[in-house]
C-alpha cells in the first residue's frame, strides 16, 4: 500500500483527507494517510490564537486571525457542494459570518467524515527530501509536546500548509523613529485597542481595507491607508482616507510621497505574504509571486518538476473551500490512478496555456472568471459533485459591485446559494453596530 503525507490541516488539507475519505467510504482502497498539523486543532488560518511570535512550544504561529474577523466574502461564494450551510446549520443564515461560525461549517463536515483519525496534531514537519533511486520522500517532522523526532518515508507529499503565514514586512526611511504601535497584519489581534486613536495601514488589499474598516467600527479617531500602485477606490466614510507611498517616518510623523504628512499612533502593514515553505528544499519548493496561477504548477496542483508532490491551494483565492475541494479530488484521482499523469511535454504545454491567459487578465473581474474556469476544469475531471460555477463567479462579481457602492456596509447583503437555492436572510444586527462576533451571539433570531 502506498502512503500519503499531508501537510496542514488547514482548509485545504481537510479537503485532501475529505477526498481520500469519500472514495474509501465509496468502497475503493485508499493509501495509507499521515497528516501533520502543528496547531493543537484544524482550521489551520480559521483557528484563533491570542499569541504572536512565536507559540507555547516556541514555534512561529502560522495564524493570522484576529478576533473581531468576519468573512469578506460571501459565503454562497465558498460553500462545499457536499455539505451546504443548510445542512449544517439547519436554517439559513446571514451571507457573512464571523470567524467562529465559518470554523464551525469547516469542522462540522470533517466531523462526519472521520478524518481526524489521520492527522497527527501539535507536530512539526521540519524537513523533506525526495530520493530519485527509491522514488520515495523521507519526512522529518517533530513531535512538538515530547521534542522527539521521527523520519517516515512516502510515495507521495501534499503541500497544504497555506501561504499566509510568513508576513511580507517592508521598510521604511525612519521607521525606527516610530514610537507608537507597529505590527503586520499576521500579528495583528483586534481593533479594540485602537479606539481614539490615528491608525495608518500600509497596504490597498484585503487586509488593509478590512483591518482599516475595523479600527473605524472600533472607534479609531481617524483611518489612513496609503497605497503603493492605486487607492482601494471605496467611498470611506468621514475619518478615513487614503494617501499614496511612504516617504519616510519621523517619529509620530509619516511623510507621504506626495509631500502631504499626517501625525498617527499606531501603524498596521498590510502588504501580504510570502510563498515560504521552510521544511522544503530548493528544488520542491514553490516561489512565485502570489497570484492565481503560479508557474510550474500542472493544473495548479502538480510540480511539475516531480509530479508526486502536489499543492493544494496555493494560488491566490477569489474561490476558497470549493477549489480547494475540487483540487483535493484531483489530486486524490492522481495517486489513486483514476487519473492519468500526463508526461513533461504535456503538463508543459498546459502550464504555457494556462499561463498565456493568466499573463492576458486585465482585472479583478478578469481574475474571477478564470478561476471559475479553472475550478470547472477541476471539477470536471473528476466525480466531485457538479455545482453551479458559473453561478458562483456572479456572486462573486456582485460582491465587487456591492463593496464598491458599500464598503462599510456591503457585509449586510444577502445572496443566494448555487447549492440549494436558498437566499441568505439579514444578520439580525448591522455589521458596523455588531460587536459581538460569537456564534451564539450570531445564531440568535433577534438582536
Amino acid at each position: 500500500m502506498s502512503r500519503v503525507a499531508i501537510i496542514g490541516a488547514g482548509p485545504s488539507g481537510l479537503a485532501m483527507l475529505r477526498a481520500f475519505e469519500a472514495a474509501r467510504q465509496a468502497g475503493a482502497e485508499i493509501p495509507e494517510l499521515v497528516c501533520y498539523e502543528k496547531q493543537t486543532d484544524w482550521g489551520g488560518q480559521w483557528n484563533y490564537s491570542w499569541r504572536t511570535g512565536l507559540d507555547g512550544y516556541g514555534e512561529p504561529v502560522p495564524s493570522s486571525m484576529y478576533r473581531n474577523l468576519w468573512s469578506n466574502g460571501p459565503k454562497e461564494g465558498l460553500e462545499f457542494a457536499d455539505y451546504s450551510f443548510d445542512e449544517h446549520f439547519g436554517r439559513p443564515v446571514s451571507s457573512y459570518p464571523p470567524r467562529e461560525v465559518l470554523w464551525d461549517y469547516i469542522a462540522g463536515r470533517v466531523e462526519k467524515s472521520d478524518v481526524r483519525k489521520y492527522i497527527r496534531f501539535e507536530t512539526a514537519v521540519r524537513w523533506v527530501s525526495y530520493d530519485a533511486d527509491t522514488e520515495q520522500f523521507s519526512v522529518t517532522s517533530q513531535t512538538l509536546p515530547t521534542a522527539a523526532d521521527s523520519t517516515e518515508t512516502f510515495d507521495y507529499v501534499v503541500v497544504a500548509s497555506g501561504h499566509f503565514s510568513y508576513p511580507n514586512f517592508p521598510t521604511f526611511a525612519g521607521i525606527e523613529t516610530f514610537p507608537g504601535m507597529l505590527t503586520h497584519a499576521h500579528d495583528f489581534r483586534g481593533a479594540e485597542g485602537l479606539k481614539d486613536q490615528d491608525v495608518l495601514v500600509i497596504g490597498s488589499s484585503y487586509s488593509a481595507e478590512d483591518i482599516g474598516s475595523q479600527a473605524y467600527k472600533m472607534g479609531a479617531r481617524s483611518v489612513t491607508a496609503s497605497y503603493r500602485t492605486q487607492p482601494m477606490g471605496y467611498q470611506w466614510p468621514d475619518g478615513f482616507s487614503e494617501r499614496p507611498g511612504i516617504e519616510r517616518f519621523d517619529g509620530n510623523t509619516v511623510h507621504f510621497i506626495d509631500g502631504s504628512t499626517k501625525d498617527v499612533d499606531a501603524v498596521i502593514v498590510c502588504t501580504g505574504y510570502l510563498h515560504k515553505y521552510a521544511y522544503l528544499p530548493e528544488d520542491l519548493g514553490l516561489r512565485s509571486p502570489n497570484n492565481v496561477y503560479p508557474d510550474g504548477l500542472y493544473r495548479g496542483v502538480v510540480w511539475n518538476d516531480n509530479p508526486k508532490l502536489f499543492y493544494v491551494g496555493a494560488q491566490d483565492q477569489w474561490f476558497t473551500f470549493n477549489m480547494f475541494d475540487a483540487q483535493a479530488w484531483y489530486v486524490r484521482d492522481l495517486i489513486l490512478g483514476r487519473s492519468a499523469m500526463p508526461d513533461r511535454s504535456e503538463r508543459d504545454a498546459s502550464i504555457a496555456e494556462w499561463r498565456k491567459r493568466f499573463v492576458a487578465l486585465a482585472d479583478a473581474a478578469d481574475e474571477i472568471r478564470f478561476q471559475g474556469d479553472y475550478v470547472q476544469d477541476l471539477v470536471n475531471l473528476t466525480d466531485y459533485p457538479q455545482f453551479d460555477v458559473d453561478g458562483v463567479v456572479e456572486i462573486f462579481l456582485a460582491w465587487k459591485n456591492d463593496k464598491a457602492a458599500d464598503i462599510m456596509g456591503y457585509r449586510d447583503y444577502t445572496y443566494t446559494s448555487v447549492m440549494t437555492g436558498t437566499r441568505s436572510i439579514p444578520h439580525h444586527t448591522r455589521w458596523m453596530d455588531e460587536l459581538d462576533d460569537s456564534l451564539e451571539r450570531y445564531l440568535q433570531t433577534s438582536g
